[in-house]
């Protein structure tokens, strides 16, 4: 059942403007994360600023937006999604050349298998400056599978222990496209990839810059910890190792935890939208040998602090 919108706390209130437009009508989908918008076309929210306002908002509080029913151009796709911000280029997935930012991933029987999308990640934390989120579309979608999850990684953060918050709390950590991406590649090119995008640090609990959010930030390419070996930590030589992976295994394994997530079930032309600064998501490869085409948007973010 729809309910009446209400701010979290810390979370901004839904922005109320001048619009003539029927209210977006908002449906929670879980107790911490994800909403369904109805009544709006985000080719018009490319082109009205209090449309556009509304959704950022509500963005905010929920962290991941579903719509159904977009039937949208790339070029509106593009335009929308560049509303929050400069579109970018994946290095290895490239961008359709007609609409720079907007990456195909298109998955058929011809699909080489590859196991990048299936790990619940954070989109390109091997960048200095993480994207700040995506709008994502589905094209092509199989009749049962496909599913894609996200986690709320603040609530992953706000339900640790004290001790381990304690803990963690001035960690910083190492994210790798070399050690992901570039597995696979010749010993060359991926030490040029890595030339191209040296390993960045990001602190372990990062905040968000928009709502004042703790957000536990490790997922699957962050490879170790740069700051762990110090008197408080490391008695013994177990202690940094494996002490610090057993750490780090721990921590990312919070974003598997049920009572942080939403499951999505796609439909041609359902769109999701996603902060990916507090979110992290998996897209569940279960529909093999049916097709799966999807086209993403993902926006440039500022570095983390």
């Amino acid at each position: 059942m729809p309910q009446t919108i209400r701010p979290r706390e810390g979370a901004p209130a839904p922005v109320r403007t001048g619009s003539r437009r029927a209210p977006i009508r908002v449906e929670p989908l879980t107790c911490t994360i994800g909403a369904e918008l109805f009544g709006v076309n985000l080719g018009d929210a490319s082109r009205d600023d209090d449309l556009f306002t509304q959704i950022k908002e509500l963005l905010l509080r929920y962290k991941v937006l579903f719509l159904r029913d977009q039937d949208i151009t790339r070029a509106e796709h593009v335009a929308f999604a560049a509303r929050f911000g400069p579109l970018e280029d994946h290095p290895v997935a490239g961008s359709d050349p007609e609409h720079p930012g907007l990456v195909r991933i298109y998955k058929d029987l011809d699909s080489k298998a590859e196991h990048y999308e299936n790990a619940l990640h954070c989109d390109a934390t091997w960048r200095a400056a993480p994207p700040m989120g995506a709008v994502l579309r589905c094209v092509e979608t199989p009749e049962v599978g496909g599913d894609t999850i996200w986690v709320d990684m603040a609530e992953a953060h706000r339900r640790l222990p004290e001790h381990i918050k304690a803990q963690i709390a001035d960690l910083r950590a190492r994210h790798s496209i070399e050690a992901t991406f570039g597995a696979v590649m010749p010993a060359e090119r991926r030490r040029e990839l890595k030339a191209r995008f040296p390993d960045p640090e990001h602190p372990v609990v990062r905040t968000h810059p928009e709502t004042g959010e703790e957000i536990l930030f490790v997922n699957a390419f962050t490879t170790h910890f740069v700051n762990y070996h110090t008197p408080e930590n490391v008695r013994f030589g177990q202690d940094y190792a494996p002490g610090a992976a057993n750490l780090l295994n721990y921590l990312i394994s919070q974003a598997a935890v049920p009572e942080y997530q939403v499951r999505w079930r796609w439909q041609r032309n359902s769109v999701a939208i996603w902060d990916n600064r507090s979110t992290q998501h998996y897209a569940v490869q279960d529909y093999w040998p049916a097709v799966r085409k999807m086209e993403r948007a993902g926006i440039v973010g500022d570095a983390t602090f």
